[in-house]
């Protein structure tokens, strides 16, 4: 029977750390506290202001799937009111290029007729053969069977058997090869590699095809895209202010400890006793400061990150670009470092910054210096005919945590979903499920359900 006194601690101030938060208090906890690092809520949902509106260093946008997020909507009393965006592709010489559009490509037909045609396989093995594919979070696949919930409106428990899952496990390119559909990697590419999550030779599939899912990949197919005027920041800057109990800020954590069936949480140098702790802050450095068990240390030092960097930029109004565009050339691993994508947010304007993505890290080659990559995106923003006059802005983000086809293959989520409530410990954030709001959201959601 739930203790709807228990006092909770929550470390983390982003999107899973707040709808835990919210998931709670819908359930009646009232006593938990949310401790945030840094002076502002929302995580890698980054919203900062320029020229009178806020432009985006993080997530730039949901889809109608996004169910968890629009639970946040609807409890805080916000919609999905931003821009609507369209985007254009272009070459690594900056050459604007129409690559899905057959008239425009005559002697790419037969390759674009085959990559429809395996999209629609793809399709179809998904809802057949890899049944449970898409359910939240990773908890079984390596063991070949599902448990979670379905990504519907009403998002029922679902849970089964079926060992075909277990090929989750190989890295996307690998898993598309075995399914005979290599060319629908012409269209995940550009929500999932540009947007910092890696490369598909590195990384298992079911990271992708869990966030990307078929419903979702077709709604960034054909832009049927939600934004938020305020930027994606705002969702959980509101949903905090709708919190009974808001996110306490500038909170330096030094130490937990777990002792006595009691939690003691040292913050800003006072210790505080809590029931039970739920940590959404990255796991891979949770012993820097937790009484870490041999288990814990072991896991979580197989935790891996991508090394994105975002850039805002202003531009001379003449070299201001039109629209946001794709650069698919510099998506492959041969050209880590490179530009990948630029976003322009605000179409009635040019008084405003472009922002710049890139990632400088692929599994077995040397990671790039910050700086470098630097240089090389304000040159390739040069070959684009869109040259920078001034950065505004930069972050590198300690990025989409996940683990390898190897440790998730032998079961590396089943081992960290076995020790939740060890030690009154929960464990969520994005690598418990994936790296965008979404995602991390629902897995809080699920969590709350299982123990709460």
């Amino acid at each position: 029977m739930s203790d709807l006194n228990e006092k909770i601690c929550i470390i983390g101030g982003g999107p899973a750390g707040l709808s835990a938060a919210m998931y709670l208090e819908q359930k009646g906890y009232k006593n938990y506290a949310v401790l945030e690092k840094n002076d502002h809520v929302g995580g890698k949902c980054n919203s900062p202001h320029y020229n009178g509106r806020r432009y985006e260093m993080g997530a730039i946008m949901g889809v109608p799937s996004y169910y968890a997020v629009h639970d946040v909507e609807k409890f805080a009393g916000i919609t999905h009111d931003g821009p609507q965006l369209n985007r254009n592709y272009k070459d690594k010489n900056g050459n604007v290029i129409e690559p899905f559009e057959p008239k425009k490509n005559l002697l790419k037909i037969p390759r674009l007729m085959k990559m429809k045609s395996q999209v629609k396989k793809l399709g179809e093995i998904l809802e057949t053969k890899y049944k449970g594919y898409d359910i939240n979070g990773h908890r079984g696949v390596s063991e070949g069977r599902y448990d979670g919930y379905a990504v519907t409106p009403e998002r029922e428990k679902v849970s089964g058997v079926n060992p075909n899952l277990k090929d989750l496990a190989m890295p996307f390119n690998k898993f598309c090869a075995l399914n005979g559909v290599e060319l629908t990697q012409d269209i995940w590419i550009g929500p999932f590699t540009a947007f910092g999550y890696g490369y598909f030779d590195e990384i298992p599939a079911a990271y992708v095809l869990k966030y990307l899912d078929f419903q979702t990949t077709m709604n960034f197919v054909k832009c049927n895209l939600w934004t938020w005027k305020e930027g994606t920041q705002y969702i959980w800057e509101q949903l905090n202010e709708h919190l009974c109990n808001k996110a306490r800020l500038n909170c330096d954590i030094t130490a937990v400890e777990r002792k006595d069936n009691k939690v003691y949480v040292t913050v800003n140098g006072e210790t505080e006793e809590y029931d039970k702790i739920i940590v959404t802050s990255p796991l891979q450095f949770l012993p820097d400061y937790f009484d870490a068990t041999e288990d814990e240390k072991y896991l979580f030092s197989k935790i891996d990150y991508e090394r994105y960097d975002v850039l805002a930029v202003e531009t001379k109004p003449e070299d201001h670009p039109e629209i946001s565009y794709y650069v698919f050339d510099n998506m492959t691993p041969e050209r880590y470092g490179h530009l990948m994508v630029y976003y322009r947010r605000w179409r009635d304007d040019k008084n405003q910054v472009i922002t710049t993505y890139a990632l400088r890290n692929h599994t077995g080659d040397p990671e790039i210096p910050y700086e470098k990559c630097k240089e090389t995106v304000l040159e390739d923003l040069k070959n684009m005919k869109n040259p920078a006059s001034n950065v505004v802005n930069e972050n590198s983000w300690y990025y989409f945590p996940h683990v390898n086809s190897e440790e998730y293959a032998n079961g590396w989520y089943e081992k960290v979903e076995g020790m939740q409530g060890n030690l009154n410990t929960y464990y969520a954030g994005e690598v418990m499920s994936f790296g965008d709001m979404d995602e991390t959201a629902e897995y809080s959601r699920e969590l709350v359900d299982r123990f709460f």
